[in-house]
């Protein structure tokens, strides 16, 4: 059997390209931008009615078959890299260490960082606990400096859903 490269590669961009908006029209669902998700739905939709007919218009030929399969495998990568590149949204990251004494909340809060802190009771004795809401592109550099300002501390992040008072609800308007 003949394989025609020109459609073989056709597929496979087509299906990344379908993918990748698919993976990001997803995201965007999840984190309420539903007029974006709405928008880039319709063209995700058109996109794979191409790639579909296309592979529907040559499915006796296997290889056709597989550069599907590859670009839908290559989508779903791209499309995460996508989104970690655009980073939407915030983080919530709690940190932890091992003494009241330390000055992180003030070091914090000169670098531009919203800080709440209070003292806890963990079970080797009082903590300090910190929450810090950083937006998503910033996550990487806060780790950075914690890791270089209290390497020993415990640090959790999570992503917040919803978000009411406070002075960074103004801020992510």
């Amino acid at each position: 059997m003949l394989i025609d490269w020109q459609t073989v590669v056709t597929i496979i961009a087509i299906n990344v390209v379908y993918v990748s908006l698919f993976t990001l029209r997803l995201i965007l669902v999840i984190k309420g931008r539903t007029g974006a998700a709405s928008f880039l739905a319709m063209i995700e939709v058109f996109v794979y009615l191409v790639g579909l007919n296309l592979v529907l218009q040559n499915v006796s030929n296997p290889a056709n078959m597989i550069a599907y399969c590859l670009g839908f495998g290559i989508g779903v990568y791209l499309g995460s890299k996508i989104e970690e590149f655009l980073a939407l949204g915030y983080m919530v990251v709690q940190v932890i260490v091992d003494s009241l004494a330390v000055d992180l909340p003030g070091k914090l809060r000169q670098l531009g960082y919203g800080v709440t802190s209070w003292p806890a009771d963990g079970r080797d004795g009082q903590r300090l606990v910190m929450q810090v809401l950083v937006k998503r592109s910033n996550e990487r550099r806060l780790m950075k400096t914690l890791a270089d300002i209290a390497p020993k501390a415990f640090v959790i992040s999570h992503e917040p859903k919803f978000f009411k008072g406070g002075f960074w609800t103004k801020l992510t308007r």
